[in-house]
């Protein structure tokens, strides 16, 4: 079965519309460029957000004046722009939850909400734009819609807060957040396929933190912490992303300046992580992604301006690489349209 997918390419100011083999050969449909007003400033990232329903898409472009594109997905995956509003700073993420678009700026260490309207475009002014602990790199739900976190890298918090669903309005739960070790910068955030545990990436000192979810009251609690690089790995370092395989038993994380995917396997009982061993990535791999059927993992580099296949070993989850495709320049983000 072929699935397709999205790649947003931040220096073309495109998204390139790919197809997945049932192989794992990568195909390129077409490219969409994505609309800046102004200037035409290549950007540091376009982060995308599919809506639940899977009919639009969202693309936020980090470039003056922070575009968000709207687009219409058609049921064979192409893409129509419904519109364009600006967004209150360069967006380092975006999702959607409780019919909201909600986004996290790094640079300008906010967060803000924008409604959706009935077109399923997000719709200008943003109802709230909140500042943050420093450099806000993520803003996910809990499975619910419920509950929000927002990793801040350089607060070392997650932020925790509470969804209304009626107006887009977030506003901080129990004490507001989580500590993180100082100097461990959470970048990136992710629930397991059950919701009962959530994975935090730490760029600065390339770990993954586990954390019980307590569906009740949002609340995380620290269960263990592991590296994500081999033992003597020296130099400057930048963890990336997290993904957890469809199935819930496999995870993986990226470094961006070793170029290094490792591979983790979930205890199905206490959500800990034991170790699949590590391979060589493309160049940069800000962003990656696995397949609805949880059979690969397409991973965007960054600096080869390519996207790699890796299968994932259905037994093990051991990644094998399986080739790729060069796309349009500084890939940073993958979507599947598909699950």
């Amino acid at each position: 079965m072929t699935e397709l997918l999205y790649v947003s390419c931040a220096d073309a100011l495109a998204i390139e519309i790919l197809e997945l083999a049932a192989d794992g050969a990568l195909h390129r449909r077409t490219t969409v460029p994505v609309p800046v007003p102004g200037s035409a400033a290549a950007a540091t990232s376009v982060p995308l957000a599919l809506s639940p329903d899977r009919t639009r898409l969202y693309a936020a472009v980090r470039a003056p004046p922070y575009p968000l594109a709207s687009f219409a997905v058609a049921p064979d995956g192409g893409l129509t722009l419904l519109g364009i509003t600006d967004l209150p700073h360069a967006m380092a993420y975006i999702t959607v939850a409780g019919g909201h678009l909600l986004s996290a700026s790094y640079p300008g260490s906010l967060l803000a909400s924008h409604p959706i309207g009935a077109d399923g475009a997000a719709h200008g002014p943003a109802s709230q734009v909140t500042a943050t602990p420093e450099k806000a790199h993520c803003i996910v739900a809990d499975p619910s819609g419920r509950f929000v976190y927002v990793p801040c890298l350089g607060g070392d918090v997650i932020l925790h807060l509470i969804l209304d669903q009626a107006t887009g309005t977030l506003r901080p739960a129990g004490e507001g957040g989580v500590p993180v070790r100082p100097g461990a910068g959470p970048r990136h955030l992710r629930f397991g396929a059950d919701g009962r545990f959530a994975y935090v990436v730490n760029e600065l000192d390339a770990t993954i933190d586990t954390y019980a979810f307590e569906p009740s009251t949002g609340a995380l609690a620290l269960c263990q912490t592991v590296a994500t690089l081999p033992p003597g790995t020296e130099g400057r370092i930048a963890a990336a992303d997290l993904q957890v395989t469809p199935d819930g038993r496999f995870l993986y994380a990226s470094e961006r300046l070793t170029n290094i995917l490792s591979g983790w396997r979930i205890d199905a009982a206490s959500g800990l992580l034991s170790p699949i061993g590590t391979v060589a990535s493309e160049a940069g791999p800000r962003g990656f992604a696995i397949s609805p059927d949880g059979r690969f993992l397409l991973c965007a580099g960054q600096a080869s301006h390519r996207v790699g296949v890796y299968a994932i070993d259905a037994a093990t989850g051991i990644l094998t690489p399986l080739g790729g495709l060069d796309v349009a320049a500084n890939p940073n983000w993958i979507t599947f349209l598909g699950g």
